[in-house]
């Protein structure tokens, strides 16, 4: 036994050795191939520029373009006239005898105060005086069709970029410029201004419990309607925030969603049978069916959104089937395997009745996948709503569509912020309704304790 137990016991011992050579040697080149391909990546992907390139103060003025909008407070320097737009909108503009409190107009004088003490005069049609409690006072004035500044002693701020033809100042209170065309002022105000009422409204400026009291009780402002009425018409037709084409914009993101999961669900069941082993004898089928999916959902939706644009033009509809064309691929796949994994003893049984071929497969085959179809299905419509919005983007409808339009014009963010909260909410809202369906088709599984 000892002569026997000598031999095996130092190849146990060799094997023990080369085992723990292996797990040190893995415990070692691990980290050395992870740290050798992030130090490629910092490298490829030049980490040390984009450092360098970040600009937080960009950053931070997008952040607060969020929840702020701006008013343009504008002298055209060639008559003299001053107008008050918010975001510069014509939509927005001020009308005649209506100011913010803010802005005071005595004749040819305006005067804007801006917050922490500074303020900004405009005086006839050519001179301009800056305050600025920190610094001093910045007198500016048109000379010859030039803008000329006189600035206190010392070195000039960075906070004002001056030449020949502009003028502009830029301090936490505001932001300010004057050219030989216009000066114009930018007060920044936190809040969405005129989300809810335009200035043309009878009920802008008016607080919530005053907007309740007309609402409940208070004397009609149009004899022909409620006052009700009145302010959800009102609110429905706002210019400014176009809350009406808003909605239905929403409407059709969920639309297009909506039909292109359906269409890929319906075009994938049959042809699924075709791809599954038990149901279809002919390789030849099975093979060019089961391709023909791997292709569909191999081109990306976006790719199939850009070509189908390309074919059909723009709108929902060409969203919706280039989201079922690459839906039918997956869905394809996922039920080919589903049919393959039924219980052929439920088929037997119904086929035992005297049932035909395709009653075999409503009540023998489909009870036993459509849990799995249902569940996918609903997945799929869910997680399909936030591609619609980057689908409508490209196709031109849907919510994508105004979020692409507010983007590009760089000065509204205010209005990217709404329609990335409203796509949240609708994102939010289709979880919970797909829950709560599949909840009463399937079924919940209760957890137990």
């Amino acid at each position: 036994m000892t002569a026997i137990d000598a031999p095996v016991t130092g190849a146990v011992m060799s094997d023990v050795t080369r085992l723990l050579r292996r797990k040190r040697m893995i415990a070692l080149g691990v980290p050395a191939a992870l740290l050798v391909y992030f130090t490629y990546i910092f490298f490829s992907f030049d980490i040390p520029g984009l450092t360098q390139r970040l600009r937080l103060d960009n950053a931070a003025i997008l952040v607060s373009d969020f929840v702020s909008h701006k008013t343009h407070v504008t002298r055209d320097n060639r008559s003299g006239d001053v107008s008050i737009a918010i975001e510069g909108e014509t939509k927005g503009t001020y009308p005649d005898g209506m100011t913010p409190d803010w802005v005071t107009i005595t004749g040819e004088v305006t005067e804007v105060t801006l917050p922490d003490g500074h303020s900004v005069t405009f005086t006839g049609k050519d001179q301009v005086s800056y305050v600025h409690p920190g610094y001093g006072v910045i007198d500016m004035a048109l000379v010859g069709g030039r803008v000329q500044m006189a600035l206190p002693d010392g070195p000039v701020p960075e906070w004002i970029n001056a030449s020949g033809t502009r003028v502009t100042i830029s301090t936490e209170a505001g932001r300010m410029s004057m050219t030989r065309a216009r000066t114009e002022v930018f007060h920044y105000s936190f809040g969405w201004e005129l989300f809810l009422f335009t200035l043309d409204s009878p009920f802008y400026g008016k607080s919530f419990g005053e907007l309740a009291g007309l609402a409940m009780s208070g004397d009609r402002v149009d004899p022909e309607r409620s006052n009700f009425a009145h302010m959800v018409s009102d609110f429905w037709t706002n210019t400014m925030w176009r809350h009406g084409d808003v909605f239905w914009a929403i409407f059709e993101t969920i639309l297009m969603a909506f039909l292109g999961t359906m269409t890929a669900a319906l075009v994938a069941l049959p042809l699924a049978f075709l791809a599954a082993a038990n149901f279809s004898p002919l390789m030849l089928v099975r093979q060019v069916t089961r391709r023909l999916f791997d292709f569909v959902r191999g081109v990306d939706g976006l790719i199939w959104t850009i070509i189908l644009s390309r074919a059909f033009g723009p709108g929902p509809l060409t969203g919706a089937l280039a989201i079922a064309i690459t839906d039918a691929g997956s869905f394809g796949k996922m039920f080919s395997e589903a049919l393959e994994n039924v219980d052929d003893k439920q088929i037997e049984g119904v086929a035992s009745t005297g049932a035909k071929p395709l009653q075999r497969y409503r009540f023998g085959v489909i009870p036993q996948v459509m849990p799995v179809l249902l569940s996918q299905v609903l997945y799929y419509l869910e997680s399909n709503t936030r591609s619609a919005t980057v689908i409508g983007a490209i196709t031109g409808g849907g919510i994508g569509l105004l979020l692409t339009q507010a983007i590009q014009t760089q000065k509204d963010w205010e209005e990217v912020a709404y329609y990335i909260v409203l796509v949240v909410l609708m994102v939010i809202m289709m979880d919970w309704f797909s829950g709560w369906l599949r909840g009463r088709l399937i079924g919940r599984t209760e957890r137990r304790h």
